[in-house]
């Protein structure tokens, strides 16, 4: 297929775009600087000059091109802020970007779309010891800051299914680990304070095998289904703290202090508890992880 990627240059863009040429994909990435250009380029692909914000910029851009399939990976991976609010950064590429890659969909003739959806979309809070499926809602709302993560969710994956051009597919992911993530294994990278004792429960994803999952979502996703997209193996922070540090100290910090810094990771690291499970990305993508998480060793 000819691929147009936005996100090329992210921390699954990167091993995406490697994966999708090697699987004999052409890929056209967006670039919205000539710097970013120069990294596309690096990756082996052909940069598209575009920001996928700009609407009439991004049109004009793929004017009198063709593609197979748009793929949706652009998020805002950085530190937590101390504020959450409704104009996140990766909730407006959620929103007006979904909109506008849809539209380019359509104007290169695309037939497919997958977009990038994430597991806290089934609601913050304790789901307890069960292994949550697609068929289980999605979308739950609490009440708190973290409810507008929910809402970005809800509306990539609205957008995706409701639009009659393309055949849509959501993946949601685990929290991501590995190289470009909050949980890189670089001595250099920054560290994310996680709670003393660890904190809840989560379900996790490397980097190399959430670009895998994209790649077989775009071979043999169905139109209008969601994927969970996880190492079926969950675990808690601190877990995933010391896998990412190789053993090194990281910063814990006591929970109260931890949800007073940064409100959202009250919700997200104290408050939650969430496995999940990919069997049904196994059995209709023949995905499976291949790269051990915090969790690995545990039964599964």
């Amino acid at each position: 297929m000819k691929v147009l990627l936005a996100g090329a240059t992210g921390a699954i863009g990167r091993p995406l775009t490697r994966m999708l040429l090697a699987d004999g994909h052409e890929v056209l990435a967006l670039a919205r600087s000539e710097a970013a250009a120069r990294r596309v380029r690096d990756l082996g692909a052909e940069p598209v000059h575009a920001d996928a914000l700009d609407r009439e910029g991004l049109l004009r851009a793929v004017e009198g091109r063709t593609a197979d399939a748009v793929v949706h990976q652009l998020t805002a991976l950085k530190a937590p802020k101390r504020t959450l609010t409704a104009d996140d950064p990766s909730n407006v590429l959620r929103a007006a970007g979904t909109e506008h890659l849809l539209e380019a969909a359509g104007v290169l003739g695309a037939t497919r779309f997958v977009a990038q959806s994430l597991v806290t979309g089934y609601g913050y809070g304790d789901h307890g010891d069960r292994m949550l499926t697609e068929r289980d809602p999605f979308g739950v709302l609490r009440g708190t800051v973290s409810d507008h993560v929910v809402d970005g969710l809800t509306a990539v994956e609205g957008r995706v299914f409701a639009a009659r051009h393309v055949a849509g597919t959501a993946l949601r992911y685990g929290v991501f680990h590995g190289p470009g993530t909050w949980f890189d294994p670089d001595p250099a990278s920054r560290t994310v304070p996680v709670p003393v004792g660890g904190g809840g429960v989560m379900s996790w994803v490397h980097v190399q095998d959430a670009a895998s999952a994209t790649v077989a979502a775009l071979e043999y996703g169905g139109a209008g289904q969601a994927y969970n997209i996880v190492d079926g193996a969950p675990a808690t922070w601190g877990e995933a703290a010391a896998l990412a540090r190789g053993g090194r100290r990281s910063l814990r910090l006591p929970g109260w202090l931890l949800r007073r810094m940064v409100p959202y990771l009250g919700d997200l690291m104290l408050d939650t508890t969430l496995r999940v499970s990919h069997a049904k990305a196994t059995a209709q993508l023949g995905w499976a992880p291949r790269r051990p998480g915090p969790g690995a060793g545990r039964a599964r």
